[in-house]
């Protein structure tokens, strides 16, 4: 994928500095994302009014961080609340009970 794009990490620090790899969701903010059963809606984009930010359960990717020049998005981490609803359908689609 060209360009940067936002991604929720759902993998550990320890695995990151061990392995260099993350693991997690690709997110966007295409408005037909909303009312998916396998898309989080993270609220509204503050900068964008009309926008909301979604992470795509269903889009789960790994790739090495340090290759990349990953580094956390400005907006810092998920509420807890919307970590465990993606983590819950995650689990879901990989046949996990969490």
């Amino acid at each position: 994928m060209k360009d940067l794009h936002p991604f929720v990490v759902l993998s550990t620090a320890p695995l990151h500095s061990i392995v260099g790899l993350v693991v997690g969701c690709a997110m966007t903010s295409a408005a037909y994302n909303r009312g998916s059963t396998l898309a989080v809606d993270l609220g509204p984009i503050p900068d964008r009014p009309g926008s909301h930010s979604y992470v795509l359960c269903q889009q789960i990717k790994s790739f090495d961080w340090r290759a990349r020049g990953a580094r956390p998005h400005p907006m810092g981490q998920l509420q807890e609340s919307q970590l465990d609803e993606v983590m819950t359908i995650v689990g879901q689609i990989l046949g996990f009970a969490l």
